[in-house]
Formats: C-alpha cells, structure tokens, sequence
C-alpha cells in the first residue's frame, strides 16, 4: 500500500492558496481581547508592546487567515495583534490580524481601557466613555 505524507510546510501553502482561506472576514473575538504589537523572541519569552511577555504553555496562536501557528516559527516578527492573558499573567490566545480586523478600531490595549469601555460583541466594536 503506498501512503503519500506530505510535509506541513507544503500542505499548509497548498491550504493558503484555496480562495476560501484567502477571503478576509472578521472574526469574533473575546471581550478580553487586547490589541497590541508582539514580537515572539525565543519560544516561550515575547515582548507584547515593548514590554516582556511570556506565552502559556498551552498557548494558541492563530494567523490572520485563522490556520494555526507555530510559535517558533513567527521569531522576530513585528505583528499586529489581539492576545488574551491569563489569570497568571501569561499569554493564551494569539490572533494575527487581517486588513479587515486592523480598520476595526478603537480597540483597547490596556486592561484599564477594557474595564471602562463598552463591548459590543455582535458587531465586535468597542464604545469610549
């Protein structure tokens, strides 16, 4: 019996080119979320807006086309995202956000804005006081 495995990096760019994935929507994202710049610098250590960071174990980082990412594989790139952090202070959730998500604006970056902001979650906008 012959098995064809093909290798990630070569199913991952085959999945890349499908129209489908290529078509930028804005996901819906947890009340939580926060906006800013990370910079993964080795796997686990980042820097989150300038500031050091560390992600969670179990922490998920998904492209703006929404595929999963590999932690390691995104060193030293300047992205723009929202994250969510845990009760420990480490980093979970990691979205890399699309040109739609990017003009979706304002959107807090601090957890002292998102206390006094008002979410909406349908329409997935922030409301200053």
């Amino acid at each position: 019996m012959y098995r064809c495995v093909a290798p990630l990096a070569l199913m991952a760019s085959c999945l890349l080119a499908t129209p489908a994935a290529q078509a930028q929507t804005h996901r819906a994202f947890p009340a939580n979320a926060l906006r800013g710049e990370l910079v993964v610098t080795q796997f686990p250590d980042a820097l989150i807006n300038g500031n050091p960071a560390r992600l969670a174990p179990g922490a998920r980082i998904k492209s703006d086309t929404n595929l999963w990412v590999p932690p390691a594989g995104l060193a030293g790139q300047k992205l723009v995202v929202h994250y969510t952090v845990e009760a420990s202070g480490l980093v979970m959730d990691v979205w890399v956000l699309n040109p739609v998500e990017l003009a979706n604006k304002p959107w807090p970056t601090t957890p002292a804005e998102s206390a006094t902001w008002a979410f909406n979650p349908g329409n997935q906008t922030w409301v200053k006081p």
